[in-house]
Order: C-alpha cells, then structure tokens, then sequence
C-alpha cells in the first residue's frame, strides 16, 4: 500500500503503543465540504447532542482549529487560505490536542479528506495509525467502483476493518 507521502508502507497495522485496549471512543471522517462520510462511536456514554449537531460542531472545531494554528504560525510571513488544504510537511498544522477526558487525533490527506479520532487522554501518538485508517480508506472505499465519493461510506469490509483495528488501540 502507498500512503499519500509516497513512500511504502507496510500493510500491517502499527502496534498499539498502549497495553489496554478499548481506548477510543469516536472516529469522524470528514470530505472537505464538512459533510461526514462516517461517524463510529466505542465508548461513549453521554450523548449531548443529535448525530448532525455533532458532526457540525466537530467540523467547525477542526476549522477554527486549524486556522488558529495557521495564523499562529511565528515562522511563516504567508497565512494561506482559510479552508485550503494543505499537503502534509506544508505550513503549520494540529496533529492532536487533549484535555482531563478524551485526546482527539487529526489526520487531513492532500485531497482534503479528514480523519479524526477521539480516544482516552493518556493514548500516544496515533498519526500512524490514523495514516493506517487512511490507507484502509483507499483500499476498501477510494478504490471500490460502487462508491460514490462525497457519500456516506457503507463499505462493510472497510467497517469491520477499522472496527477491528480501532478497539485495539
């Protein structure tokens, strides 16, 4: 498989860095006009708010964020375009912040696919397993014929896949 950096990547899964298992609780993925393309949820208990307030505050969060961390940037004279995304090692981005009761992971390809992943705040670094979620992406949605992109993904393959691999981390 081939990670849009354009380097080989391994099929394999990264090895979980924590030992317990069961940590994530939510995973987003997002198209690049903020319509959600997939929404799973593992342990969440408290449900504050119907699936398409969520979706929407979740992809007005990645935005804010994402221009905040833009305009911050001390080493840049040029700020961009809000809402342009970018090729990755390209201007400054978020890759995770995390508070007292959950880490949220991003991850955005250059086509503007965003994949987000909340999980317990003690879970590392997971920009590798959210380029291994990316890599299931183009092998079970990207690349089946059957899809039409800007849809919700209904891809039972590439559910069980993330499935499996997320209750792992």
């Amino acid at each position: 498989m081939q990670f849009f950096g354009g380097s080989e990547i391994s099929p394999s899964p990264p090895t979980p860095t924590t030992t317990t298992g069961n940590n994530a609780h939510m995973i987003y993925i997002f198209n690049r006009n903020g319509v959600c393309l997939l929404y799973r949820e593992w342990n969440r208990p408290l449900h504050t708010l119907n699936p398409q307030q969520d979706h929407k505050l979740m992809f007005g969060l990645l935005f804010s964020l994402k221009s905040l961390a833009s305009k911050m940037d001390p080493t840049s004279a040029d700020k961009g375009n809000l809402g342009v995304p970018q090729l990755p090692g390209q201007g400054c981005s978020f890759h995770s912040f995390r508070t007292n009761t959950y880490k949220l992971s991003f991850m955005e390809t250059p086509s503007g696919i965003k994949f987000i992943l909340v999980t317990n705040p003690r879970t590392s670094d997971l920009r590798e397993t959210l380029k291994y979620i990316y890599n299931l992406y183009v092998e079970y949605v990207a690349k089946n014929p059957l899809y039409t992109p800007g849809t919700p993904i209904r891809c039972g393959l590439f559910n069980t896949a993330v499935d499996q691999y997320v209750r792992s981390i």
